[in-house]
């Protein structure tokens, strides 16, 4: 008897520590994570980047597009202020000079404006239509903006995964924002630089909407960039993948050079 109680004492114990160390992993926790996460992106003060993006419809049928994109780095020192950005489509004609200024907000919700060359008009994005497909893609209005650690919160657990031979630290974080379509995202970051690796998307409903893959990053004057981004939705079968072609930080932009004015002169 006494031989089967400790069997089972023994068996709980097991369970419990199996349970604490696979949530606290190497004492980390979701937020901690995401901090170091932010960190190895950081730095870049402000870029300058060509990019490919390339629409796949469900029956894999392709159509390109080029883009230009401009980053400005959100102050140290700010509490409500994030990254800015200029997103201009150089191609084909049907979109081309079509423009997206995004001024990320720490505090409350993100402002972004889309130029519309063929109206010659400015039309500011409303909060409630930003879980919107971006440009007809697998982005939505949200993913474009900056994903600072402020927007969201976070779970505890912290496991350990990998994911196409990268050891990972795989975490949950969930948007503050009323407005978002999605109730949850699960991040694998890679262990060794924080880089993320992979984000899926849970819809309102709960299900997995989306499945993102960040690939060929490389690290310039001491910051890790990203390379390429392969968006796929599960529920549609759509898919779009993001290529930059070039791509350069520390350019000496500033904030004049991220208004809407300097949005309907980009080309």
């Amino acid at each position: 008897m006494r031989k089967v109680r400790y069997t089972a004492a023994a068996t709980a114990l097991t369970f419990f520590t199996t349970v604490f160390i696979a949530s606290y992993a190497f004492g980390l926790t979701g937020d901690e994570v995401a901090m170091e996460v932010e960190k190895a992106r950081r730095g870049f003060s402000d870029s300058k980047s060509k990019l490919v993006m390339t629409l796949i419809n469900a029956s894999g049928a392709k159509s390109l597009r080029k883009m230009s994109n401009k980053m400005l780095e959100k102050p140290k020192a700010s509490k409500t202020e994030g990254d800015k950005s200029i997103i201009v489509f150089l191609s084909p004609a049907d979109v081309k000079g079509t423009g997206l200024l995004t001024y990320e907000r720490l505090d409350r919700e993100d402002d972004q404006w889309l130029y519309l060359p063929a109206l010659r008009r400015i039309k500011r994005i409303a909060s409630k239509n930003k879980s919107g497909s971006f440009m007809g893609s697998e982005f939505a209005y949200e993913d474009i903006s900056a994903q600072s650690v402020e927007k969201y919160t976070y779970g505890d657990a912290v496991n350990e995964e990998t994911v196409n031979g990268i050891a990972c630290y795989k975490y949950e974080r969930y948007p503050k924002s009323k407005y978002s379509g999605y109730t949850k995202q699960v991040v694998w970051a890679d262990k060794e630089n924080f880089i993320t690796i992979k984000t899926d998307y849970y819809d309102r409903k709960r299900e997995l909407l989306k499945t993102a893959i960040f690939s060929d990053y490389e690290k310039t004057k001491g910051v890790w960039r990203i390379g390429k981004i392969h968006m796929k939705n599960h529920q549609n079968k759509k898919e779009t993948i993001l290529e930059w072609q070039e791509d350069h930080i520390q350019t000496g932009l500033k904030e004049r050079d991220f208004t809407k004015r300097m949005l309907s002169r980009q080309r």
